[in-house]
Protein backbone atom coordinates (compact mmCIF):
# COMPACT_ATOMS: atom_id res chain seq x y z
CA UNK A 1 0.00 0.00 0.00
CA UNK A 2 1.08 3.57 -0.63
CA UNK A 3 2.73 5.03 2.51
CA UNK A 4 0.66 8.16 2.03
CA UNK A 5 -2.74 6.75 1.08
CA UNK A 6 -5.30 8.06 3.80
CA UNK A 7 -6.24 4.31 6.10
CA UNK A 8 -9.01 3.89 8.11
CA UNK A 9 -9.87 2.03 11.27
CA UNK A 10 -12.31 2.71 13.58
CA UNK A 11 -12.32 2.27 17.26
CA UNK A 12 -15.49 2.53 17.80
CA UNK A 13 -16.64 -0.98 18.47
CA UNK A 14 -14.19 -1.75 20.12
CA UNK A 15 -15.05 0.57 22.66
CA UNK A 16 -19.14 -0.33 22.26
CA UNK A 17 -18.80 -3.82 22.50
CA UNK A 18 -16.90 -4.06 25.98
CA UNK A 19 -19.02 -1.27 27.27
CA UNK A 20 -22.21 -3.31 26.73
CA UNK A 21 -20.20 -6.89 27.44
CA UNK A 22 -19.58 -4.93 30.78
CA UNK A 23 -22.83 -4.07 30.86
CA UNK A 24 -24.50 -7.32 30.72
CA UNK A 25 -22.12 -8.84 33.41
CA UNK A 26 -23.07 -6.29 35.69
CA UNK A 27 -26.81 -7.10 35.04
CA UNK A 28 -25.81 -11.18 35.52
CA UNK A 29 -23.91 -9.88 38.48
CA UNK A 30 -26.75 -7.83 40.64
CA UNK A 31 -29.74 -9.60 39.08
CA UNK A 32 -32.78 -7.86 38.80
CA UNK A 33 -34.47 -9.19 42.53
CA UNK A 34 -36.66 -6.38 44.45
CA UNK A 35 -39.63 -4.76 43.89
CA UNK A 36 -40.34 -3.31 40.10
CA UNK A 37 -37.03 -4.29 39.32
CA UNK A 38 -38.30 -7.21 36.61
CA UNK A 39 -39.53 -4.08 34.07
CA UNK A 40 -37.31 -1.47 34.89
CA UNK A 41 -34.14 -3.34 34.90
CA UNK A 42 -34.86 -4.39 31.11
CA UNK A 43 -35.82 -1.11 30.31
CA UNK A 44 -32.97 0.84 31.68
CA UNK A 45 -30.87 -2.10 29.86
CA UNK A 46 -32.59 -1.61 26.19
CA UNK A 47 -32.01 1.80 26.45
CA UNK A 48 -28.72 1.90 27.66
CA UNK A 49 -27.80 -0.88 24.62
CA UNK A 50 -29.98 1.38 22.06
CA UNK A 51 -28.04 4.31 23.21
CA UNK A 52 -24.67 2.86 23.02
CA UNK A 53 -25.16 1.44 19.31
CA UNK A 54 -26.80 4.32 18.11
CA UNK A 55 -23.26 6.28 18.84
CA UNK A 56 -21.69 3.59 17.30
CA UNK A 57 -23.06 3.66 14.42
CA UNK A 58 -22.93 7.62 14.27
CA UNK A 59 -19.56 7.51 15.02
CA UNK A 60 -18.78 4.75 12.39
CA UNK A 61 -20.65 6.78 9.66
CA UNK A 62 -18.70 9.79 10.51
CA UNK A 63 -15.65 8.31 10.60
CA UNK A 64 -16.38 6.74 6.93
CA UNK A 65 -17.06 10.13 5.63
CA UNK A 66 -14.31 11.72 6.67
CA UNK A 67 -11.94 8.73 5.56
CA UNK A 68 -13.50 9.17 1.76
CA UNK A 69 -13.18 12.58 1.90
CA UNK A 70 -9.74 12.19 2.61
CA UNK A 71 -9.19 9.40 0.08
CA UNK A 72 -10.57 11.61 -2.33
CA UNK A 73 -8.07 14.51 -2.55
CA UNK A 74 -5.51 11.96 -1.96
CA UNK A 75 -6.56 10.86 -5.51
CA UNK A 76 -6.89 14.18 -6.77
CA UNK A 77 -3.34 14.87 -5.80
CA UNK A 78 -1.98 11.67 -6.93
CA UNK A 79 -3.63 12.11 -10.32
CA UNK A 80 -2.13 15.70 -10.24
CA UNK A 81 0.95 14.31 -9.52
CA UNK A 82 0.73 11.53 -12.32
CA UNK A 83 -0.46 14.36 -14.96
CA UNK A 84 2.62 16.57 -14.06
CA UNK A 85 5.08 13.48 -14.82
CA UNK A 86 3.51 12.97 -18.22
CA UNK A 87 3.81 16.65 -18.95
CA UNK A 88 7.33 16.52 -17.65
CA UNK A 89 7.82 13.70 -20.30
CA UNK A 90 6.65 15.44 -23.17
CA UNK A 91 8.42 18.89 -22.02
CA UNK A 92 11.65 16.43 -22.25
CA UNK A 93 10.52 15.54 -25.98
CA UNK A 94 9.26 19.05 -26.76
CA UNK A 95 13.12 20.49 -25.91
CA UNK A 96 15.16 17.26 -27.68
CA UNK A 97 12.62 17.86 -30.48
CA UNK A 98 12.96 21.85 -31.11
CA UNK A 99 16.86 21.78 -29.89
CA UNK A 100 17.13 18.91 -32.43
CA UNK A 101 15.62 20.64 -35.55
CA UNK A 102 17.57 23.62 -34.76
CA UNK A 103 21.02 21.90 -34.65
CA UNK A 104 20.42 19.96 -38.01
CA UNK A 105 18.61 22.87 -39.59
CA UNK A 106 22.40 24.97 -38.68
CA UNK A 107 24.62 22.66 -39.54
CA UNK A 108 22.92 21.07 -42.53
CA UNK A 109 23.03 25.17 -43.49
CA UNK A 110 26.31 25.58 -42.74
CA UNK A 111 27.42 22.62 -45.71
CA UNK A 112 25.86 24.30 -48.33
CA UNK A 113 28.84 25.70 -50.74
CA UNK A 114 28.10 27.94 -54.07
CA UNK A 115 25.26 30.32 -55.25
CA UNK A 116 22.38 28.27 -52.95
CA UNK A 117 24.57 28.52 -49.74
CA UNK A 118 22.92 31.97 -49.12
CA UNK A 119 19.01 31.00 -49.92
CA UNK A 120 20.10 27.58 -47.66
CA UNK A 121 20.91 29.86 -45.11
CA UNK A 122 18.24 32.39 -45.56
CA UNK A 123 15.46 29.64 -45.61
CA UNK A 124 17.16 27.50 -42.45
CA UNK A 125 17.39 30.72 -40.43
CA UNK A 126 13.61 31.26 -41.19
CA UNK A 127 13.36 27.68 -39.99
CA UNK A 128 15.58 28.37 -37.05
CA UNK A 129 13.41 30.99 -35.90
CA UNK A 130 9.94 29.70 -36.45
CA UNK A 131 11.44 26.46 -34.39
CA UNK A 132 12.41 28.36 -31.17
CA UNK A 133 9.42 30.54 -31.46
CA UNK A 134 7.27 26.84 -30.62
CA UNK A 135 9.29 25.48 -28.72
CA UNK A 136 9.65 29.00 -26.46
CA UNK A 137 5.94 29.15 -26.15
CA UNK A 138 5.45 25.26 -25.39
CA UNK A 139 7.78 25.73 -22.70
CA UNK A 140 6.34 28.66 -21.15
CA UNK A 141 3.06 27.23 -20.91
CA UNK A 142 4.10 23.24 -19.85
CA UNK A 143 6.14 25.25 -17.31
CA UNK A 144 2.95 27.23 -16.17
CA UNK A 145 0.83 24.34 -15.67
CA UNK A 146 3.77 22.61 -13.29
CA UNK A 147 3.64 25.53 -11.05
CA UNK A 148 0.28 26.11 -11.09
CA UNK A 149 -1.53 24.68 -7.72
CA UNK A 150 -4.48 22.24 -8.52
CA UNK A 151 -4.70 19.43 -11.04
CA UNK A 152 -3.10 19.61 -13.96
CA UNK A 153 -5.40 20.26 -17.36
CA UNK A 154 -5.69 17.02 -19.63
CA UNK A 155 -5.47 16.84 -23.21
CA UNK A 156 -5.99 14.25 -26.02
CA UNK A 157 -3.86 11.54 -26.24
CA UNK A 158 -2.24 10.91 -28.86
CA UNK A 159 -3.06 8.14 -31.12
CA UNK A 160 -1.87 6.26 -34.36
CA UNK A 161 -3.25 8.71 -36.78
CA UNK A 162 -0.76 11.20 -35.13
CA UNK A 163 2.41 9.79 -36.60
CA UNK A 164 2.36 11.13 -39.51
CA UNK A 165 2.49 14.36 -38.17
CA UNK A 166 5.39 13.35 -35.70
CA UNK A 167 7.30 11.84 -39.38
CA UNK A 168 6.33 15.53 -40.62
CA UNK A 169 7.96 17.39 -37.91
CA UNK A 170 11.25 14.95 -38.22
CA UNK A 171 11.28 15.76 -42.24
CA UNK A 172 11.31 19.54 -41.42
CA UNK A 173 14.67 19.01 -39.08
CA UNK A 174 16.15 17.28 -41.61
CA UNK A 175 15.31 13.56 -41.84
CA UNK A 176 14.00 11.71 -44.92
CA UNK A 177 11.65 9.44 -43.02
CA UNK A 178 9.37 6.86 -44.24
CA UNK A 179 6.55 5.11 -42.22
CA UNK A 180 4.44 2.42 -43.26
CA UNK A 181 1.71 1.43 -40.79
CA UNK A 182 0.18 -1.58 -41.28
CA UNK A 183 -2.94 -3.11 -40.51
CA UNK A 184 -2.95 -3.64 -36.69
CA UNK A 185 -6.63 -4.05 -35.90
CA UNK A 186 -8.44 -2.34 -32.53
CA UNK A 187 -5.55 -0.84 -30.58
CA UNK A 188 -5.99 0.38 -26.85
CA UNK A 189 -5.50 4.26 -26.45
CA UNK A 190 -2.63 3.52 -23.80
CA UNK A 191 -0.70 1.53 -25.99
CA UNK A 192 -1.19 4.15 -29.17
CA UNK A 193 -0.55 6.86 -27.04
CA UNK A 194 3.47 4.63 -26.06
CA UNK A 195 3.98 3.80 -29.73
CA UNK A 196 3.62 7.02 -30.63
CA UNK A 197 6.39 8.22 -27.56
CA UNK A 198 8.98 5.09 -29.33
CA UNK A 199 8.64 6.81 -33.01
CA UNK A 200 9.32 10.27 -31.59
CA UNK A 201 12.36 9.59 -28.92
CA UNK A 202 13.99 6.83 -31.54
CA UNK A 203 13.53 10.03 -34.25
CA UNK A 204 15.04 12.36 -31.82
CA UNK A 205 18.08 10.37 -31.48
CA UNK A 206 18.59 10.12 -34.59
CA UNK A 207 18.47 13.92 -35.47
CA UNK A 208 21.19 14.30 -32.50
CA UNK A 209 22.90 11.44 -33.05
CA UNK A 210 22.94 10.84 -36.86
CA UNK A 211 21.97 13.98 -38.10
CA UNK A 212 20.48 14.91 -41.09
CA UNK A 213 20.07 11.11 -42.77
CA UNK A 214 17.41 8.83 -43.92
CA UNK A 215 15.24 6.86 -41.53
CA UNK A 216 12.41 3.66 -41.56
CA UNK A 217 9.46 3.29 -39.12
CA UNK A 218 7.44 0.56 -39.32
CA UNK A 219 4.37 -0.34 -37.33
CA UNK A 220 2.31 -3.72 -37.53
CA UNK A 221 0.56 -6.36 -35.12
CA UNK A 222 2.52 -9.81 -34.42
CA UNK A 223 0.22 -12.06 -32.77
CA UNK A 224 -1.18 -10.14 -29.56
CA UNK A 225 2.19 -7.44 -29.40
CA UNK A 226 2.23 -4.28 -31.22
CA UNK A 227 5.91 -3.93 -32.82
CA UNK A 228 7.33 -0.80 -33.58
CA UNK A 229 10.44 -0.61 -35.35
CA UNK A 230 12.81 2.38 -36.16
CA UNK A 231 16.16 2.38 -37.98
CA UNK A 232 18.05 5.38 -39.23
CA UNK A 233 20.44 4.53 -42.17
CA UNK A 234 23.65 5.96 -40.18
CA UNK A 235 25.50 9.06 -39.11
CA UNK A 236 25.39 11.53 -42.16
CA UNK A 237 29.23 12.22 -42.95
CA UNK A 238 30.74 14.95 -41.30
CA UNK A 239 27.92 15.12 -38.28
CA UNK A 240 29.21 15.27 -34.67
CA UNK A 241 26.77 13.84 -32.43
CA UNK A 242 25.07 16.32 -30.49
CA UNK A 243 24.91 15.13 -26.92
CA UNK A 244 21.24 14.56 -25.33
CA UNK A 245 20.29 13.83 -21.27
CA UNK A 246 20.41 10.58 -21.10
CA UNK A 247 17.45 9.90 -19.98
CA UNK A 248 15.11 9.63 -23.13
CA UNK A 249 15.84 5.97 -24.08
CA UNK A 250 15.81 5.13 -20.21
CA UNK A 251 12.36 6.10 -19.43
CA UNK A 252 10.60 5.02 -22.98
CA UNK A 253 12.13 1.18 -21.74
CA UNK A 254 10.54 1.75 -18.49
CA UNK A 255 7.45 3.20 -20.07
CA UNK A 256 7.09 0.35 -22.38
CA UNK A 257 8.32 -2.59 -19.59
CA UNK A 258 5.33 -0.82 -17.29
CA UNK A 259 2.96 -2.07 -20.24
CA UNK A 260 4.84 -5.58 -19.97
CA UNK A 261 6.98 -5.11 -23.59
CA UNK A 262 10.36 -5.10 -24.29
CA UNK A 263 12.59 -2.15 -25.40
CA UNK A 264 15.65 -2.82 -27.50
CA UNK A 265 18.08 0.11 -28.83
CA UNK A 266 21.41 -0.15 -29.98
CA UNK A 267 23.78 0.10 -32.86
CA UNK A 268 23.33 -2.48 -35.88
CA UNK A 269 25.88 -3.02 -38.66
CA UNK A 270 26.67 0.51 -38.57
CA UNK A 271 22.79 1.86 -38.02
CA UNK A 272 21.35 2.49 -34.83
CA UNK A 273 17.76 0.54 -34.34
CA UNK A 274 14.97 0.88 -31.64
CA UNK A 275 12.84 -2.15 -31.72
CA UNK A 276 9.52 -2.22 -29.20
CA UNK A 277 7.74 -5.69 -28.40
CA UNK A 278 4.21 -4.14 -26.77
CA UNK A 279 1.87 -6.43 -25.16
CA UNK A 280 -2.35 -5.71 -26.99
CA UNK A 281 -4.76 -8.11 -27.21
CA UNK A 282 -7.10 -6.95 -30.30
CA UNK A 283 -10.87 -6.33 -29.61
CA UNK A 284 -12.98 -9.43 -30.94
Amino acid sequence: MDPGRPSWRSRVWAVALPLLGVFALFLVATGIDGPGAGQVVPAVALALTVSVLAWAFARTRAQRHRYEEELAAWAAERAAQTERLRIAADLHDLVSHGLGLITVRAAAARSVRGPQGDAERTSALADIERASRETTIELRRMLGVLRAPGAAPLRPAETLTDLPTIVDAANAAGLTTSLRLHEVGDVSPGIQLTVCAVVREALNNTVRHAGPGRSRISVHRDAESIVVDVEDSGPSAGWRPQPGSGHGLAGLRERVTALGGTLHAGPEQGHFRVTARIPDRESP
